[in-house]
């Protein structure tokens, strides 16, 4: 995606409104483009990272990946798996991974199961179906080498930009 069209709109924006200003705010105007470029093109950055973030939570298990290109950033999408088609009942009970559904068990925090609910809840699904979501998504991940190694968290946080 080559964000110039974009930049060179805002720089068209604020020589406008220097223009109303008269020749001091023009020439100030002029001036601030240059280093307003990079200011600029980081927070369209920031918006199409927040946006490929929030289209991956609606594509569960699908996903949405922001990558930064020589060029500029690139989107991959990768879509959800189809659904599979209906069994046929004449065809016998079904093998494998297709077998009746198993129960597991396991302990997790009370922030977490919170956690774990309240994105349930936003998504209108039940914390079980969340969950299967969330465990298939990650699972294709990780057999299709997809599987993030380290999401930042707190105040890990790269910023900052590339010609």
């Amino acid at each position: 995606m080559d964000l110039t069209a974009h930049l060179d709109h805002l720089r068209r924006e604020l020589s406008r409104a220097g223009d109303l200003g008269g020749p001091q705010a023009r020439a100030l105007a002029e001036q601030l483009t240059g280093p307003l470029e990079s200011a600029f093109r980081l927070a369209l950055l920031d918006a199409l990272t927040a946006a490929a973030e929030e289209i991956t939570r609606e594509l569960a298990p699908g996903a949405v990946e922001l990558r930064l290109r020589a060029t500029g950033p690139d989107f991959v999408v990768t879509p959800p798996p189809t659904e599979q088609p209906a069994p046929d009942p004449a065809a016998g009970p079904p093998e494998g991974d297709e077998a009746a559904t198993a129960r597991i068990n396991f302990r997790l925090s009370e922030q977490l199961k919170r956690r774990i609910e309240e994105a349930a809840g936003r998504e209108g699904l039940s914390v079980n179906a969340w969950l299967v979501r969330a465990a298939g998504a990650a699972a294709d991940a990780h057999r299709t080498g997809r599987a993030h190694r380290h999401t930042p968290v707190g105040g890990e946080r790269y910023t900052g930009w590339v010609r």
